[in-house]
């Protein structure tokens, strides 16, 4: 994709209330506009905004949290943070629970765990008459436009990304030699995706050796275990390691460096969170893919208060904005410096603006 990279986000300046409610604030004024499920537009005090991450120990997932809270109070409130832990049933309680409760003027915008998540958190959103905005998994067959406030999906190119990292990788390594793969949740579109671009760069770099793979669940923890293990098990025939997230390829690089390996073993990721793009700038990892968890946390939340305050109405969503591929760039060490200090632009968040970063629609 041939993009002019934007920097990933970090915190938004607080110079977003005043273009984003100006504009909603004016259709809900007048008392005469719909908000996007056709009832009365939402006053924009009114909007309670509600944030879903499995957990804030990921670094990429603490971020997107900090973005949905940078862009609350820009607009004078204060989003709900919640955290499931990786835990399926534990999300769908705490769905469930914010659903039972005034959901008028309720905003969400929710990673749900997996592709077999989600269905349940939009038929319930869409019962309630609840604004939705879904990020990463969902089913192939399950799509915004047959329901009434699910608004958008977002998603990135995970085969795109999965490749420029493995041909990355490859370029690192020279070209040739083995490597390994630390796979993601696997009942996840990103980790499966991500995971085909790995296979689609193979076929391209043929000299590159996949030794090995094996899910570390997108986890630091789980990465630093499987990486010792598979170090232990091919030894020096490992020249790279791929891994579906920066979370990962931080557990790799920590296990390296207790082999003893550090800097004699390629490492690449996606994310981008702040530890990755140092790694890169510095030259001890090699890649990461930005896909701007702050932005992330932001976007969901702009695009459900904007539909609840009436200035966004569901009916007037392109349909390629209903489920899109989001811009992404890809960090290497030549252009670490400009994602060192990101900053969000704020006019991405007004309700004219909302969908300026769509590289296209996810089919």
């Amino acid at each position: 994709m041939n993009v002019t990279p934007r920097s990933a986000a970090a915190i938004m300046s607080l110079s977003l209330a005043a273009a984003v409610l100006a504009g909603c604030s004016e259709q809900a004024a007048g008392g005469n506009d719909t908000a996007a499920g056709g009832s009365a537009a939402c006053d924009p005090s009114a909007v309670k905004l509600v944030g879903q991450v499995r957990n804030e120990s990921n670094p990429y997932e603490a971020s997107w949290l900090a973005g949905g809270d940078a862009f609350a109070k820009s607009v004078g409130l204060t989003q709900e943070r919640l955290t499931y832990d990786g835990d399926s049933t534990k999300q769908q309680e705490q769905i469930s629970q914010i659903l039972a409760g005034d959901t008028k003027c309720l905003v969400m915008n929710v990673l749900p765990n997996g592709d077999s998540d989600t269905a349940p958190i939009v038929k319930g959103a869409d019962q309630a008459g609840a604004y939705l905005v879904t990020q990463w998994n969902k089913p192939a067959d399950l799509k915004p436009a047959d329901y009434k406030t699910w608004l958008s999906h977002i998603t990135y190119n995970g085969v795109e990304s999965g490749q420029q990292i493995g041909d990355a990788l490859a370029t690192a390594i020279g070209g040739s030699g083995g490597i390994i793969a630390l796979q993601g949740v696997l009942d996840t579109a990103a980790a499966k995706d991500r995971f085909v671009g790995l296979q689609n760069s193979l076929k391209k770099n043929t000299g590159v050796t996949l030794l090995d793979q094996q899910a570390a669940n997108f986890s630091r923890a789980e990465a630093l275990t499987v990486t010792k293990t598979l170090l232990t098990k091919h030894g020096d025939k490992v020249k790279g390691i791929w891994a579906a997230n920066d979370d990962m390829a931080l557990g790799a690089l920590e296990a390296l460096q207790q082999a003893g390996k550090a800097g004699k073993v390629a490492v690449v990721g996606i994310d981008a969170v702040p530890d990755a793009v140092s790694a890169v700038k510095a030259g001890t990892m090699t890649a990461t893919v930005s896909s701007d968890g702050s932005w992330q946390g932001g976007i969901g939340l702009a695009i459900g208060f904007c539909a609840a305050t009436g200035k966004l109405k569901v009916e007037d969503i392109a349909a390629a904005n209903r489920a899109f591929f989001a811009e992404q760039f890809l960090i290497t060490k030549d252009n670490a410096a400009e994602f060192a200090a990101p900053k969000t632009n704020p006019a991405d968040f007004e309700c004219g603006n909302v969908f300026n970063r769509v590289a296209g629609p996810l089919t």
